[in-house]
């Protein structure tokens, strides 16, 4: 970062003000980049914790004669009939600055499908098949990778 005084007076203080403020603007932006990245590392990290075989019930595919699939047990993360879940999520990063003039992320991924809050807690006709404590878990190192990278 390079610093410089220009005019006299009250000047000098405001081109350092704005030389500061230009900074501050940039690290922001970087730090909303970053957030999209770590959408990306949540996003990878979902599709790993929900795909491969599970070990639950072997059940007939709807609407066909001989395909079959595996059902999850539970505590296991879902298992994929339609793949519908492992499709429909949307990633949202919100930024925005602090009264202190810092940066504040909020980097999200939620399910568009109604049933998996149904899939993650249970019902009172099945058992849960917990999958976002998961995702969060596998995901965190690279995230803190992301995060922990100078923003130079």
């Amino acid at each position: 970062m390079r610093l410089w005084a220009e005019g006299s007076g009250k000047g000098i203080g405001r081109a350092v003000r704005a030389t500061v403020k230009g900074q501050v603007a940039d690290i922001n932006r970087k730090v909303i980049a970053r957030g999209v990245r770590a959408v990306n590392a949540l996003r990878n990290a979902e599709q790993e914790v929900l795909k491969g075989q599970r070990s639950g019930r072997v059940y007939r595919k709807p609407y066909t004669k001989k395909a079959t699939y595996t059902a999850s047990a539970p505590g296991e993360p879902p298992a994929r009939r339609t793949g519908n879940l492992r499709l429909h999520w949307n990633g949202d990063v919100k930024g925005g600055t602090t009264s202190g003039g810092g940066a504040s992320l909020t980097a999200a991924l939620e399910s568009g499908e109604p049933y998996a809050i149904l899939l993650e807690h249970g019902t009172s006709k099945m058992a849960a098949r917990p999958f976002v404590e998961r995702i969060k878990e596998k995901a965190a190192p690279e995230i803190k990778k992301i995060f922990s990278g100078p923003y130079t």
